[in-house]
C-alpha cells in the first residue's frame, strides 16, 4: 500500500537516503549489534548475538547495561561460559534481570546452547536443520529452530524460555529472533553475515511499534497493531524495492528512533528527519524525493 502521491521508486529513494546516511558501523551504537563487535571468533559472536537480540526490549540505555551486565558475568568469554556450562556458572547468573528476563531464563536457554555447539558445532548448523528449498521466508526454518530447542529442554518449558524462542507458530511477531536472523544473514557495513545457510531475500522485517509507525506513515501497511501478517506485508512492500534484501532498510529506519529520538510528535529533530515530509505528525506532504 502505498500513498497515491508516491511512487514504489519514489519510496526506495528516500530510503536510500537514509541507507546512505545511517547503515555505517559508527551508527551501530548504541543499538545491541555493538556487542557482537567485541568479539572477532564466530562462536562469540553467533551467541552474543542472540543473547543481544533476545535482551532488545525495553529502553535502550537499559539494554546496554543489562548486556554490559551479563558478559560480565560470562567473563566476556560467550563461547568459553557456554561450552563449560555447569551450576557454578548457573549461579552467577541468577542474580541478573532484565525486566522480565532472569538469570535462571538465560541459565535454561544457555544450557541447550551448550548442547547444540556440543552437537553440531554452531547455531547456524543447527537453524540449518529446519532449513528446505521450497520455504519462500524463514518462518518455517524458525518455527523448527524454536520447537526443536524447547523439545531438547524436556518437559514443561518455562515461561522465560519461551519467551526468549518467540516462536511465530504461537502467532508471535518474533520481533528480537528476526534481528538475530538479519545480523546473522546479511553483509555490509552493519550486520556481520556469518551464516551462508539462508538466503538474505527469505528474511521478514523485525516489527516492532517505532518501526510500524514509520512503516505506516510511509504508506507500507495500515494496520492499528502489530501482528505476524504485518511484518509480511513491510517485507513484501520493502521486496518490491529490493527483491533480493527486502530488510536492506530496517536498520536504517531504526536509527531515526535511536539517533534522532523520533517520539512520533513533533519536536527538534524533525527538520533534519528523512521522512518528515511524509509524517501525518507535522501535517506534512512528501514533494519530490
Amino acid at each position: 500500500m502505498v500513498p497515491m502521491d508516491m511512487s514504489v521508486l519514489q519510496i526506495k529513494r528516500l530510503l536510500e537516503k537514509l541507507y546512505t546516511k545511517y547503515n555505517h558501523r559508527a551508527c551501530v551504537p548504541p543499538d545491541p549489534l555493538q556487542f557482537v563487535y567485541r568479539y572477532t571468533k564466530r562462536p562469540d559472536m553467533e551467541i552474543t548475538a542472540f543473547l543481544a537480540s533476545a535482551l532488545a526490549y525495553g529502553r535502550v540505555r537499559q539494554i546496554e547495561r543489562s548486556l554490559t551486565q551479563l558478559f560480565d558475568r560470562m567473563d566476556n568469554a560467550p563461547y568459553a561460559f557456554v561450552s563449560r556450562f555447569d551450576r557454578p556458572r548457573r549461579a552467577k547468573l541468577r542474580s541478573f534481570k532484565h525486566r522480565f528476563t532472569t538469570g535462571d531464563d538465560l541459565s535454561d536457554l544457555l544450557a541447550l546452547f551448550r548442547r547444540v555447539f556440543d552437537d553440531y558445532g554452531s547455531l547456524e548448523s543447527f537453524f540449518a536443520l529446519g532449513r528446505h528449498s521450497e520455504h519462500t521466508t524463514v518462518l518455517p526454518a524458525l518455527s523448527i529452530f524454536c520447537d526443536s530447542l524447547c523439545r531438547m529442554h524436556g518437559g514443561q518449558v518455562p515461561a522465560g524460555l519461551n519467551y526468549l524462542l518467540a516462536n511465530p507458530d504461537r502467532g508471535s511477531v518474533s520481533k528480537r529472533l528476526h534481528l538475530f536472523l538479519r545480523w546473522m544473514v546479511r553483509h555490509d557495513e552493519v550486520d556481520p553475515g556469518l551464516w551462508t545457510c539462508i538466503d538474505k531475500a527469505k528474511l521478514l522485517v523485525p516489527m516492532d511499534v517505532h518501526l510500524s509507525r514509520l512503516c505506516r506513515l510511509l504508506g507500507l501497511h495500515n494496520d492499528q497493531t502489530i501482528s505476524p501478517s504485518t511484518a509480511l506485508k513491510v517485507t513484501q512492500a520493502f521486496a518490491q524495492m529490493e527483491p533480493g534484501d527486502p530488510v536492506k532498510y530496517d536498520f536504517a529506519l531504526s536509527r531515526l528512533g535511536i539517533l534522532e529520538n523520533c517520539t512520533g510528535r513533533p519536536g527538534s529533530a524533525c527538520e533534519s528527519c528523512g521522512i518528515r515530509r511524509t509524517c501525518q505528525g507535522i501535517d506534512a506532504r512528501l514533494e519530490s524525493v
